[in-house]
């Protein structure tokens, strides 16, 4: 039996190293590194074989968090989470305390609070936003499933979460935008 205890101390040592982490999300299998840690986000993005300018999302466990790392949450966003009906991603104007590198360049930021329970208690006790992008090389399908990671792709990771995906989804999370005036725009159902 897995000691869930033990498994949160692994990531949270990996994670203030700067490691990169491969985990189950509340969506796909991911992989993940601390938000406001330049260094780390580079090298995710070196693993991945992606350029620095395509976007990242970072995973906060709850409202309360979500505020630390955005100027202003507009009001409609709480509702759109409320009401979704699976994870959902708001690409947010204005976000703060975060690596520069993972701003886009009209200054946005996508970011999911997250309903997965480990994954949320992860995070509480990381204190931090963890960046959290689909665990293949670019230009690759999302992983599915754990069988479907490439293996190559698994031994350039700093850790491996050994914890099986409780997720029911298994696909990627719904992507809105949140504009100028609370304008909603959907990027991704």
């Amino acid at each position: 039996m897995i000691d869930l205890k033990q498994e949160t101390e692994n990531i949270i040592t990996h994670l203030k190293r700067g490691g990169i982490i491969l985990y189950p999300t509340d969506t796909v299998w991911g992989l993940g590194c601390d938000a406001v840690n330049s260094e780390a986000i580079d090298k995710l993005n070196a693993l991945k074989k992606r350029g620095s300018d395509k976007s990242l999302i970072c995973l906060v466990s709850d409202f309360k968090m979500l505020q630390q790392y955005v100027e202003e949450v507009p009001e409609v966003a709480y509702d759109i989470l409320k009401y979704a009906k699976k994870p959902t991603t708001i690409i947010y104007d204005n976000p703060i305390r975060v690596a520069e590198n993972i701003i886009a360049s009209d200054n946005t930021l996508g970011i999911r609070v997250v309903r997965d329970p480990f994954v949320g208690k992860l995070i509480r006790k990381f204190k931090k936003p963890l960046v959290s992008t689909s665990a293949n090389f670019s230009g690759e399908p999302a992983p599915k499933t754990f069988k479907e990671i490439n293996p190559e792709l698994i031994k350039l990771v700093d850790y491996v979460c050994t914890l099986p995906s409780n997720s029911k989804h298994k696909k990627p999370s719904a992507i809105i935008k949140i504009g100028a005036n609370s304008t909603v725009q959907i990027i991704r159902k």
